[in-house]
């Protein structure tokens, strides 16, 4: 089982530069963050922390398809790849639709899978080829080249899936891996690997080799209730991009969802925390102390075929920024990923 540290890179660069180092220095797989509008730009930031830093791996989960060039998200891979000395990966989505709907895009109009499947192709292609020819419904080119080439072999192109069943198929039929976002039931997993294997396997591929994450909003401290009061200032912003079908998988009616949706909608998140019970909480995030969170790992995601634990760190710095709530007696990230490094790590190798 690979840890990795989802970032919100909306910390003051410097810091988040520093943690990107930790990370590093204590083994992690690799840094991710959100390639979307709402926080600082993932591709300079990472470009930043290439050169103090010697293992981890870097790049977006998710870059949206809907809103970045898929030849533009190749080529900066690409120069990401070089200046990295080929540690660069990508996962590719639809999108945020909270995002989507600020720019005024009905993401049900926008084929959000027929789109995601052929901006694979043509990251790969230009990311193996460096050129590319092709006539599609969204994304054509005519004789298009790229001087941005990469280091490593075959750098990885991810699906990132949280509805199913065709998401997850098309993830292990034509990427290098998924990323399952804000899931956190056994239930949950097993639907998403059950349908990411039937994908793998119709194109002859063992899927156990592949990438297969669990993307989870996180929080692990001494003190448990703590931790959880911070997964729980989050859960509701996090939790309005859940389809309602992934809901039901981890135990949670839409409808009590709706009412946290909707002021998250509204921007009142003092009202959406508010709504926000313990138990809608436990139901969706991965938070507690490192007994509780390598006990959930152990009896809901592990046994699953889940191989990578995507960890997206909720800390008081970020609960700051975006609820402008003061918590204490959780740690911060760099606390958090030491807190991993030393209890959840070695309990996976």
């Amino acid at each position: 089982m690979k840890f990795s540290y989802a970032m919100l890179p909306d910390y003051p660069v410097a810091e988040s530069l520093a943690s990107i180092k930790l990370a590093d220095d204590l083994g992690f797989h690799a840094v991710y963050a959100a390639d979307e509008p709402w926080h600082k730009d993932l591709w300079l930031l990472f470009a930043a922390a290439a050169a103090s830093t010697s293992r981890i791996r870097l790049g977006p989960s998710v870059s949206a398809v809907t809103l970045r060039e898929p030849s533009l998200i190749a080529q900066a891979a690409a120069t990401l790849d070089e200046l990295t000395g080929g540690r660069a990966e990508v996962v590719l989505g639809s999108g945020n639709f909270g995002v989507l709907a600020q720019y005024k895009i009905d993401w049900a109009r926008t084929k959000p899978l027929t789109r995601v499947k052929e901006a694979v192709a043509v990251v790969r292609t230009l990311l193996d080829e460096g050129t590319i020819t092709r006539d599609g419904e969204f994304y054509s080119y005519d004789g298009l080249f790229t001087f941005a080439r990469p280091v490593q072999e075959r750098l990885p192109v991810k699906i990132g899936a949280m509805r199913g069943p065709k998401s997850f198929e098309a993830a292990g039929e034509l990427s290098d891996g998924v990323h399952h976002a804000l899931s956190y039931s056994r239930g949950a997993y097993e639907y998403a690997v059950e349908h990411f294997k039937a994908g793998a396997e119709r194109a002859g591929k063992d899927w156990r080799s592949l990438d297969v994450g669990a993307w989870v909003v996180f929080a692990v401290g001494p003190d448990s209730a703590a931790a959880k009061e911070s997964a729980r200032s989050m859960v509701g912003l996090y939790a309005s991009a859940m389809p309602h079908e992934q809901l039901e998988r981890n135990g949670v009616d839409p409808a009590d969802m709706a009412p946290i949706v909707e002021a998250v909608g509204a921007g009142d998140l003092a009202r959406a925390i508010e709504l926000t019970t313990p138990e809608i909480t436990e139901k969706l995030s991965l938070a507690g102390t490192p007994d509780e969170v390598r006990a959930r790992i152990e009896s809901e995601i592990a046994p699953t075929g889940v191989n990578h634990m995507i960890c997206a760190i909720t800390d008081p710095g970020l609960v700051k920024s975006f609820t402008g709530r003061d918590l204490t007696g959780v740690p911060n990230v760099d606390g958090q990923l030491r807190l991993i490094h030393e209890h959840l790590m070695p309990a996976f190798t």
